[in-house]
């Protein structure tokens, strides 16, 4: 209470700049946390630290938040205030919008798991777009307001307000004067005025620190909302274009699957991995299956691809947030495999083997009886690619994707529960989109 009051108690003006303080740092933490996050490439180092920075990334987007709430009483009075500054207004209206889409978009994704995975894919997509726009923005911001670029400012003002003596002006030149003596006067006007308002340092330095930022952040924006807003899957198309696997012969794809009935994939993959990326050659690729079965066994590619496939559409979601739709898969459903390798009654669970030697998960028998869980070699009518989890990936579409398992290798029938890679760093082991498939 004591608190509340010696806040209501200080000037509107240090209230003012104490918010304005704690939403640059806040802000600051905000964009070094969630840069960090959204790198796909260190996903595996972070490990655990990378669960704890989420939950920082949460709590600092909460306090933003109540900052907002702190400031909500102000905002007629600071209007009020800047009425003449049209400037300022226009900052005003545009980090508002960016504080309250920043925010809402958060929420969402803070609340993914009790929303529609369309609504976290668009709240995903304005997440990342007012972060491209807002956080160069925010350092071109923090950059012409700093301190060092008052003072230029200050000192520009002070050589502009010491005037040079002033020149009497030449008696008027007799009407008989020359034409020529007329076209220098004005010449010299001319350049007097381009003289008496020449381009300030400050103007000039926040004009270079905005080419800058354009130069530096402009190419890698371009990319991004080039693939953001293409949402045919052309980038499936790259990924398979730039295949680092070498899987001879390539698997002939069913009549299903060669015409994509699912439409082909609409959304494009982000591309996530805990190790380097594999590659992949059929002269030593194996697939396994063991454990507590009856027939174990093992295959090589050409093996492998004479397994009886089937063909399915469904959709792949992301625990960050994003979705792909209507993709078609083409494999070896997951029951099919387990009944022709004879569970055996001890089995309780089934532990799946990525190809990097790191990563594995594993689902219980009763989940792992659902009809859509696919051990998949085609995408859209195309072997799925090096990037996407090719030659052959783990779908399991009822679940978010860290269960989908990418270049899946091996099977392994076990009694005991097996917690995953992300699992034992802090993700659900239940991992379905839709909760109430765990009641």
């Amino acid at each position: 209470m004591e608190s509340k009051r010696g806040w209501l108690k200080q000037s509107f003006g240090k209230r003012l700049n104490a918010i304005h303080s704690w939403n640059a740092w806040i802000l600051l933490l905000l964009t070094i946390t969630g840069i960090v996050l959204s790198i796909g490439a260190i996903r595996g180092d972070l490990g655990i630290f990378r669960v704890s920075l989420k939950q920082l990334h949460i709590y600092l987007g909460v306090a933003s938040i109540l900052l907002m709430v702190l400031y909500a009483p102000m905002i007629r009075k600071h209007w009020r205030q800047i009425r003449t500054r049209r400037n300022q207004r226009a900052n005003l209206v545009f980090v508002l919008a960016l504080l309250v889409g920043w925010a809402a978009s958060g929420v969402v994704l803070w609340q993914f798991r009790h929303l529609p995975p369309a609504l976290n894919n668009t709240a995903l997509l304005i997440h990342d777009l007012l972060t491209w726009v807002g956080v160069p923005y925010a350092v071109y911001h923090a950059i012409s307001r700093s301190r060092w670029l008052k003072r230029q400012q200050r000192l520009d003002q002070a050589a502009a307000a010491v005037k040079p003596p002033a020149v009497q002006p030449a008696a008027t030149p007799p009407v008989a004067a020359s034409d020529a003596t007329a076209e220098r006067s004005a010449a010299q006007a001319v350049i007097a005025a381009l003289k008496a308002s020449p381009i300030t340092r400050a103007s000039f330095l926040r004009l270079a620190a905005g080419l800058v930022l354009v130069i530096a952040v402009g190419p890698a924006f371009y990319r991004w909302i080039k693939g953001a807003f293409d949402t045919g899957g052309s980038s499936t198309a790259e990924y398979v274009a730039g295949d680092g696997n070498s899987m001879l012969p390539p698997p002939a794809p069913l009549p299903d699957s060669a015409a994509v009935v699912g439409g082909g994939a609409q959304g494009n993959f982000r591309i996530y991995t805990v190790t380097e990326i594999p590659a992949f050659s059929s002269e030593t690729w194996q697939f396994a299956i063991s454990g507590l079965v009856d027939k174990p066994g093992v295959w090589n590619w050409e093996e492998f691809l004479k397994l009886k496939r089937t063909v399915q559409v469904s959709n792949f979601h992301c625990v960050t947030g994003w979705s792909i739709y209507n993709c078609t898969w083409e494999g070896i459903p997951l029951k099919q495999l387990l009944a022709a390798a004879g569970v055996q009654p001890k089995a309780k669970y089934v532990k799946f083997y990525s190809g990097d030697k790191v990563y594995t998960d594993a689902l219980s028998l009763e989940q792992a009886d659902s009809d859509d869980i696919m051990v998949a070699v085609m995408l859209d009518g195309k072997p799925i690619p090096q990037k996407l989890g090719g030659p052959v990936r783990l779908i399991v579409p009822q679940m978010y994707a860290y269960k989908s398992v990418k270049w899946l290798q091996a099977i392994e029938l076990i009694e005991k529960e097996h917690m995953g890679y992300w699992e034992v760093r802090g993700y659900d082991n239940d991992a379905w989109v839709d909760r109430s498939n765990n009641a």
